[in-house]
């Protein structure tokens, strides 16, 4: 699976994972009011070989599958993504 990669100007560390680039339909509005303005970091093949950096492909993949977006956050935060990203 091919997936998006963006990166939070707002919140530095945080990391929102699509499907399609640019298709942000299944993002819930609050937390790309939250993000701020997204910029792409990169195209990302999900199936290869390449490891991600701080995620793990197959929970990403399952979590662009079953709620459409995978959100990669720091260790520490504010408490806000903890809910949103149980969001289905």
């Amino acid at each position: 699976m091919l997936c998006a990669i963006y990166k939070s100007k707002k919140k530095p560390g945080s990391y929102l994972y699509i499907q399609k680039r640019d298709d942000f339909s299944v993002v819930p509005g609050n937390l790309l009011e939250y993000f701020g303005t997204l910029e792409i970091v990169m195209m990302f093949n999900l199936s290869g070989n390449k490891p991600l950096h701080h995620a793990d492909k197959n929970e990403v993949e399952e979590k662009i599958k079953s709620q459409g977006f995978y959100l990669q956050i720091p260790k520490q935060d504010d408490g806000l993504f903890n809910s949103l990203s149980e969001i289905k």
